[in-house]
């Protein structure tokens, strides 16, 4: 294999081995295979334009244009053009899936579900810095930048995960970065020429020794290993005596951080993924029990979060500001002191493995007594834990109200007022027609907003023919709502959220709950919430009453008694009975998943949901100007303030590379080129060239101004001489290891500069101005020859630069 060959190698191994910090921050770890085989493939792209060769430019353009086709074929298939080409449809498909995604990292706990939007993330990150590590590494040979984006892939996965293996990631980035340094120490020996030992040495030649310079050109090597094995045991020792990073953006914005025994954590309730892998769970892990007072405790929901916005490719919460926790919450919005209202006194343990961010809760509560740090949120009336706080473990006490509103009193309501009408009948202009035509077929005849409500709840539970079946595909864009009209079949979010959008196209307020059913009442009085209790639900505004529970999705939960036909509301227990009759037996009708039969559970009949919420979007919302527009301002921020180094780098490899040619006149420009390299080097790090003296008063006026030690000045020197020679001397002479006195000079001026003026140097060179001092030379031609108006007087050469 070539030396090239073996850095390219190196490159992808650095790359994935640095992409090993990422494993602890999602699960399962499927994802990084997929990652590895792509990257192979953008890596084997690299090395085949290498090989042709193209112009180093062009060559990671190509691996930048395979890695978005690699991506699109990988995401987002079936909107691509002949399921390969990212077309206008893929575009948008990425960008909904990298929005779900965000929001996605927003809600999950470490280890988070691999969603298709997180899975983008991980695999698009991977081939990113893949690309500029294979890049800046192998197509421009300069591995010590590539360590940059290795870092930065480092960087994010550390602060984000957590636990005590965090240095074997850190040894695993570690060893891949000197492993492509090592790979490019390697690759820069092998141009000297043939390097080895010595096969046969003279007896008393010391071992490992050659006179020729095979021993000296293996010791920078040796050195090297040495310097990176100490720096690496540096490292890791260091840190040790340091403070660890805390959780992680997953941890503190999500449902929380921490790791369960015995079978890890539950998942938090993400209302924004899909429920579709805990629908089918084997097993029906408790999440957590309680003991209620409630005479009905089939209608006693808990109530986790309200989904209020939706945008036509989901629905989700509003970010509302929070308060700390009053010590009696304010009444409900809307409700009259006309309705029946009975207190409830419930006890509410959860597993210490159910580690979710909202405190879930029977709406409306009244007061919360619960340990821990949480935050009130009014509007939803949801308490949020802060700074890392979670439900794993939390014992707590509420009170909440038994709303019992009549149908009369329902029918009767008054108007909404305009603000909250406004905010809860909002629905995007992407929802298909066939929305709101049904609404209006379906509640015809219907008097008012609630016989319209009634009429809504009752198509979707008994009348229009729809199935429970969790093998549908979750989607909840509008698309979805729409072919779940068509098809009438789905799980309780397609059952939520498409009621709550015919009710807005009805003027009718509606958001959507997630929480859990009651559950399954035990021997001892209490009452075990499973993981296939989990639960999605709409709720409907009425003035005098407040927001209200209904439920449209069949064998689900139970029927509300006041959406029934001359149903009583019954009554509630006396509030004021002591806590500990609460605990008696009650009877109660089972959740549809203990007491459904076996035929119907396999068929997907019953109720068995382990977590609300919607799938990430997965039809499209965002328009194809806005999509182009962002990914065109995406690749100019990228790549605009890259360009001076990226061709300051390729000027240095064309300038030290060339070996073209053994007449003078190719000595001649070759070593021309290497000054011109030595001028621009010096340039770069804040001396400028001046043409006006000999290239020995340059060579000096550079040593003294860069204050070079001993090796660097005579490297100058030496090339100083040596142009002097091509240029002055009757017959010339060209001089040998020009490229490496270059390479010398180069090292000695970053040595005694400062870390600023070496980030300049790098990411900024001065000399780039050449590039503009080209295009001003071109248009000085065609302003002569097309008398064109004067140019720019910045893009002037001074006189005293050397061109």
């Amino acid at each position: 294999m070539s030396g090239r060959g073996r850095l390219a190698l190196a490159a992808f191994a650095a790359t994935l081995m640095a992409s090993c910090s990422m494993l602890p921050l999602v699960d399962p770890v499927s994802w990084l295979v997929q990652a590895a085989f792509l990257l192979a493939v953008q890596c084997g792209v690299g090395v085949l334009g290498r090989r042709v060769p193209l112009p180093r430019l062009l060559t990671a353009a190509a691996q930048a244009l395979v890695m978005v086709v690699l991506l699109t074929v990988a995401f987002a298939r079936e909107q691509a053009v002949a399921g390969v080409l990212p077309g206008p449809q893929a575009v948008r498909q990425l960008v909904d899936l990298l929005t779900a995604g965000g929001d996605d990292v927003g809600q999950y706990a470490i280890p988070a579900p691999a969603t298709p939007g997180i899975r983008l993330m991980l695999v698009g990150g991977v081939l990113l810095v893949g690309l500029l590590v294979d890049t800046l590494a192998v197509t421009f040979r300069s591995a010590a930048p590539a360590g940059l984006p290795l870092l930065a892939l480092y960087s994010v996965a550390a602060g984000l995960a957590e636990g005590s293996a965090g240095w074997l990631w850190f040894l695993l980035a570690a060893c891949g970065y000197l492993l492509l340094l090592l790979a490019e120490g390697r690759d820069r020996l092998s141009q000297w020429g043939r390097v080895f030992a010595g096969a046969a040495r003279p007896r008393g030649s010391s071992a490992g020794l050659d006179t020729s310079g095979g021993g000296r050109a293996l010791a920078p090597v040796r050195t090297g290993r040495r310097i990176g094995a100490v720096a690496l045991g540096i490292a890791l020792v260091v840190p040790a005596a340091l403070p660890a990073l805390d959780g992680g953006l997953l941890a503190g914005a999500g449902g929380g951080g921490g790791r369960g025994g015995g079978g890890g954590t539950i998942s938090a309730v993400n209302p924004l993924v899909s429920l579709q892998d805990n629908l089918n769970q084997p097993e029906n892990r408790q999440v957590m029990s309680y003991r209620t007072n409630a005479s009905s405790p089939g209608d006693f929901y808990l109530r986790i979060l309200a989904l209020d916005q939706f945008n036509g490719n989901e629905w989700r919460a509003s970010t509302r500001r929070l308060q700390d926790v009053p010590k009696r919450l304010p009444a409900p919005a809307g409700l009259s002191s006309s309705v029946a209202v009975a207190e409830i006194r419930s006890t509410v343990s959860a597993s210490a493995s159910y580690k979710q961010t909202y405190l879930p809760l029977p709406y409306p509560a009244s007061e919360v007594r619960v340990g821990g740090r949480w935050r009130f949120e009014p509007e939803g009336r949801t308490l949020v834990g802060d700074d890392g706080e979670t439900t794993g473990g939390a014992q707590y006490t509420v009170t909440s109200l038994d709303v019992q509103p009549t149908s009369d009193q329902l029918a009767r309501a008054g108007a909404v007022p305009p603000d909250l009408l406004r905010e809860y009948t909002q629905v995007p202009d992407s929802l298909p027609k066939v929305v709101a035509r049904t609404a209006d077929e379906v509640t015809k005849g219907a008097a008012n907003s609630y016989e319209r409500a009634v009429k809504l709840q009752d198509y979707f539970s008994t009348d229009g023919g729809f199935r429970y079946d969790t093998s549908v595909d979750s989607g909840t864009g509008s698309a979805a709502i729409a072919r779940f009209l068509k098809d009438k079949q789905g799980f309780c979010v397609h059952f939520a959220f498409t009621m709550a959008a015919m009710a807005r196209t009805l003027g009718i307020p509606a958001r959507v709950a997630v929480g859990f059913t009651p559950g399954s009442a035990q021997a001892d009085g209490s009452y075990s919430v499973g993981l296939r209790d989990a639960h999605a639900w709409p709720e409907l505004y009425f003035e005098g009453i407040g927001w209200t529970r209904f439920e449209p999705t069949p064998t689900r939960g139970s029927v509300p008694s006041y959406t029934l036909p001359d149903a009583p509301t019954g009554d509630t227990a006396d509030p004021a009975r002591p806590e500990a009759d609460a605990s008696a037996p009650v009877a109660a009708t089972p959740s549809a998943s203990e007491s459904c039969p076996a035929q119907m559970r396999k068929q997907g009949e019953c109720g068995q949901s382990a977590a609300p919420g919607a799938a990430a979007p997965t039809d499209p919302g965002t328009p194809t100007g806005t999509v182009l527009g962002v990914a065109a301002a995406v690749v100019l921020v990228l790549l605009l303030p890259l360009l001076p180094m990226f061709w300051r780098l390729r000027a240095r490899a064309r300038r030290l590379g060339s070996s073209g040619g053994r007449t003078p006149a190719d000595a001649t420009a070759r070593t021309l080129a290497v000054w011109r390299e030595v001028t621009d080097t010096a340039w770069d790090h804040g001396i400028p060239p001046d043409e006006a003296l000999t290239p020995r008063r340059a060579a000096e006026r550079l040593v003294r101004l860069g204050r070079l030690d001993t090796e660097a000045a005579d490297a100058v020197h030496r090339v100083a001489g040596a142009v002097e020679q091509v240029l002055y001397a009757p017959e010339p002479r060209p001089a040998s290891g020009l490229a490496e006195d270059a390479r010398a000079v180069r090292t000695g001026l970053a040595l005694s500069a400062g870390r600023p003026a070496r980030l300049r140097a790098l990411l900024a060179p001065r000399s780039s101005v050449r590039v503009a001092w080209a295009l001003s030379k071109r248009r000085t031609a065609l302003s002569a020859r097309f008398r064109l108006p004067p140019r720019p007087a910045w893009t002037r050469r001074p006189s005293r630069q050397e061109g």
